[in-house]
């Protein structure tokens, strides 16, 4: 009954809920075969790069194991037909025989790029700011906290940041109250915050609303705060995932971005971990030392537009032409994005015009108007696209341009012309 009716959607609409139930037979596949994917739309010469290839290149084994140990299951107890496992990512051997040549880039290549290179890689440790990896200290963890917090104290009088990373979301969420009762400015970071929460985060955290911010694996790939002049790892000798010679290093040179960065590991013992990305951290300091010696360059801190972190997740270049204009807006919209208040005002202002718009029934009017709304709080908010749950006025639904109900509690009737 559900298949027939599926059969009769697509046949009326061309859609069904739970398409990938029928995935196999509208695409022709045999049974096992890959699926269509845009791997396949790329053209032979085409030069693929993973960059983060030590998480990349695992995340593409995991996709299709992950896939079909939830779906297994709903075939099984038939929520899905056995059509729909092959609605799935590629094995990991499928897409090594499909790609062309690739470039795998990564700060701590993992062992499967190291045998693909059979020993011959390149190795870019010079930055074009001059900036070399933050010298590494090891201390005590007995009263690591009170510690943390007189070197925080210290950071936030000369200006900088402070990344703290914990083993644990209660950890996080304890330190940071404790560092709040006690006059530090500080706020967490970790998966149980909305992406969108964890872009306005680091964007107070790079503008100094806050100095510390707290975080667990999030502090790593691709964070880039060139204010940072401290990075704190709490029991760093605790070995396993979040501390191993990856985790480490990856978050050691989240402090490479400053010329005054430094780091802190709170360890009792060294660990095979510690004592391998401090061998590499000192290994890439030489050749940046003695290249910098070599070509008379004096080290500079990364300087980057504030919003420029907030286009991407992962690692933009060293240095970004620090530019405000932005490009195909009107000055009076330029001037909204100086401060919030201005910012806030210009879109009261947007948000009336819309409102009378629509009393006035010029709907085309209102629904560019919101438009437009969204499309500015998307770039305050450093995103590229338009919002899919703007900030209206109460009362004013999402997708309409119309509020969906007037003042007093009763409800619009709207007539229809046809």
């Amino acid at each position: 009954q559900r298949t027939q009716f599926d059969i009769e959607m697509l046949q009326a609409t061309g859609v069904c809920p739970g398409i990938e139930n029928y995935s196999r037979y509208l695409t022709g596949r045999a049974p096992g075969e890959a699926p269509p994917t845009l791997i396949e739309y790329l053209p032979k010469n085409a030069l693929i790069i993973l960059d983060e290839s030590h998480v990349m290149v695992p995340q593409l084994g995991a996709m299709y194991n992950g896939d079909r140990a939830r779906k297994s299951t709903l075939v099984e107890y038939g929520f899905r037909v056995p059509a729909a496992m092959d609605n799935r990512p590629l094995k990991f051997e499928e897409f090594n025989k499909m790609r062309g040549q690739i470039v795998y880039v990564s700060a701590t290549p993992g062992a499967y790029e190291l045998e693909q290179t059979g020993g011959d890689f390149a190795e870019q440790v010079v930055r074009p700011t001059g900036l070399i990896d933050p010298p590494v200290e090891i201390r005590p963890t007995e009263h690591q906290v009170d510690d943390l917090m007189s070197e925080c104290r210290i950071v936030a009088e000369k200006g900088g940041r402070v990344l703290v990373t914990t083993l644990t979301k209660k950890m996080a969420e304890a330190l940071t109250e404790y560092l709040t009762e006690n006059g530090v400015r500080v706020r967490y970071m970790h998966s149980d915050i909305d992406t969108l929460e964890r872009i306005e985060i680091m964007r107070d955290l790079r503008m100094g609303e806050f100095d510390v911010l707290v975080g667990i694996n999030l502090l790593r790939e691709g964070l880039d705060i060139p204010e940072c002049m401290l990075v704190a790892i709490l029991d760093a000798d605790k070995e396993g995932y979040l501390r191993s010679r990856t985790s480490l290093i990856q978050t050691i040179g989240r402090a490479a971005r400053n010329v005054d960065g430094r780091v802190i590991l709170y360890a009792d013992s060294i660990t095979k971990s510690m004592q391998a990305a401090i061998e590499e951290t000192d290994r890439r300091r030489e050749k940046q030392k003695a290249y910098n010696a070599e070509h008379g360059i004096t080290p500079a801190s990364v300087k980057k537009n504030i919003s420029e972190v907030l286009h991407s997740v992962f690692e933009r270049a060293d240095y970004v032409e620090n530019s405000r204009a932005i490009m195909g807006m009107a000055e009076e919209e330029q001037a909204a994005f100086q401060n919030p208040a201005a910012f806030q005002k210009y879109i009261k202002r947007l948000e009336d015009q819309m409102r009378k718009a629509a009393a006035d029934l010029e709907f085309e009017e209102a629904g560019r108007l919101r438009d437009k709304i969204r499309k500015m709080e998307a770039m305050d908010l450093g995103l590229t696209g338009t919002m899919t749950n703007p900030r209206l006025a109460n009362g004013w639904s999402v997708t309409s341009s119309a509020p969906t109900k007037p003042k007093g509690g009763k409800k619009m009737r709207v007539s229809k012309r046809r």
